[in-house]
């Protein structure tokens, strides 16, 4: 009985496409400085979600902290998803 080659190297090829345009892009990225002010203001980002608002526009912050551990001792990693938002409609002449 044969062993049909034609499908197995087809799923080599592509992956093995797009391992290598992967490879690629993080070959090309390069480290960013990180603003400490806009740091500043994701730190000080309250814990939930929080809307208020102002004459003429509204806004927005939250925040979700979690930590994830894999077994009761294994490894751990803590996520922080902080954001800001702002939107302001004015009328213009």
């Amino acid at each position: 009985m044969a062993i049909p080659f034609t499908p197995v190297a087809a799923a080599a090829l592509r992956y093995g496409a797009v391992a290598a345009i992967a490879y690629a892009a993080a070959r090309r990225a390069q480290a960013r400085r990180i603003d400490p002010a806009a740091e500043a203001a994701m730190e000080a980002a309250p814990e939930g979600l929080h809307i208020g608002h102002a004459p003429g526009q509204l806004n927005a912050a939250g925040r979700w902290r979690r930590a994830i551990r894999l077994g009761a001792t294994g490894p751990g990693m803590e996520i922080d998803l902080a954001g800001l938002a702002r939107l302001r409609l004015r009328r213009v002449a």
